[in-house]
């Protein structure tokens, strides 16, 4: 036997299981890090949402050998077509398809958010994921960190990854955030059988209103589930959740006049969940020593330019390759190039998301799709 002594691989755990967390665990795995994700919820629920998945994270995607799923699970459409609420005139038709794959180096998706889910996850063997751990605390203690779990339990890593979301638990243990601020609009949304609607619709278009749109596309390859979401002022709703239930007669009533595709998807709509749309400020810094937050954690997005998910898949990407043949003492530098790398993109999203005037118009969109997580040079 040789004189080598084994080096044991990083050990990381990843707080939440939701796209970013499998993401992190997924492409963290791809380069030799052990990972367990620590997940409050019981089970993965398949809300009825869809997801629009960018060219920029369909590249991440890629390379965790999740593109065939994907093509196969989602529906391929020809543009995002811009529409005039009352008279259906075009403003900006951003073409998608083939064309937009060869620009960008990969397909423009629409999904199911279940089917994305999904998919993530089975990049991520079950034997990774612990269920029913919702933290409570952490404590960097002779080199590692140790998490403290409200059934009593705790476990140690040698780094924590906070993908809790934006009512992240890691980042109010870690820092003072700022509130959440309610925003004064409220989202509908559903997927339903297109069956229900007698006759085909657009691929995927946003229906620009004066102080409201909807947006509407198909979430499966064989057009066979359409999906729905609105942004509209309420001020006065603040429930933020994904499983609360709305009423499809109020829905109905908010878009009357609108262009006839738009009442006919409303028409025959069973039924809509509702959630407040919350928007918070960037945080100054994403890390502290071993513990760095990733996604909606650190830079939650409104959802304007459906890129949210995309900027936690691309911080997957970035985080793997700062994170690969790095050791204990290199943890808290690791982190801090991921921040450097990716902070002035994932701002730049968020500013103009919050605009929400993304596609309104002809857009230089390159600089959003364009984008490689696995190649963009990394900070010094």
């Amino acid at each position: 036997m040789g004189g080598e002594t084994m080096v044991r691989p990083l050990s990381v755990a990843i707080v939440g299981a939701g796209m970013g967390g499998l993401a992190t665990a997924a492409a963290l795995r791809r380069v030799g890090i052990n990972v367990t994700v620590y997940e409050q919820a019981s089970r993965f629920a398949r809300i009825g949402a869809g997801i629009q998945i960018g060219c920029n994270a369909m590249k991440v995607l890629r390379a965790l050998g999740l593109e065939a799923r994907m093509r196969e699970h989602s529906f391929y459409p020809r543009s995002w077509n811009n529409r005039d609420w009352k008279s259906g005139d075009i403003k900006f038709d951003m073409i998608f398809g083939e064309s937009a794959e060869e620009k960008f180096g990969a397909p423009y998706l629409l999904a199911h958010r279940g089917d994305l889910h999904a998919a993530l996850a089975s990049a991520v063997p079950d034997e990774f994921v612990r269920l029913n751990h919702r933290l409570v605390g952490l404590d960097e203690t002779g080199g590692s960190v140790r998490m403290r779990f409200a059934d009593g339990s705790s476990a140690v890593a040698d780094a924590v990854v906070g993908a809790d979301g934006v009512h992240s638990t890691v980042r109010d243990i870690l820092f003072d955030a700022a509130p959440v601020k309610f925003t004064g609009r409220i989202a509908y949304r559903t997927t339903y059988p297109a069956a229900l609607l007698g006759e085909k619709i657009d691929d995927c278009t946003k229906w620009w209103g004066e102080d409201r749109h909807i947006v509407i596309y198909y979430v499966k390859a064989d057009r066979s589930e359409v999906y729905l979401v609105t942004s509209q002022p309420e001020p006065d709703f603040r429930i933020e959740s994904w499983s609360a239930k709305g009423d499809v007669r109020d829905l109905r009533a908010s878009f009357e006049g609108f262009y006839p595709q738009v009442t006919q998807v409303l028409a025959a709509c069973p039924d809509v969940h509702k959630w407040a749309i919350m928007d918070r400020d960037a945080l100054d810094r994403w890390a502290d020593g071993k513990v760095t937050l990733l996604g909606d954690a650190c830079h939650p997005m409104t959802p304007y330019m459906a890129q949210g998910a995309a900027m936690a898949i691309e911080d997957a990407a970035v985080l793997s390759r700062c994170l690969e043949a790095v050791d204990r003492d290199g943890i808290a530098d690791a982190f801090r190039r991921f921040e450097a790398t990716r902070k002035e993109r994932t701002i730049r999203v968020q500013e103009t998301s919050r605009a929400n005037i993304w596609l309104k118009e002809r857009t230089d969109t390159s600089w959003v799709y364009g984008y490689d997580a696995w190649s963009v040079p990394l900070a010094a």
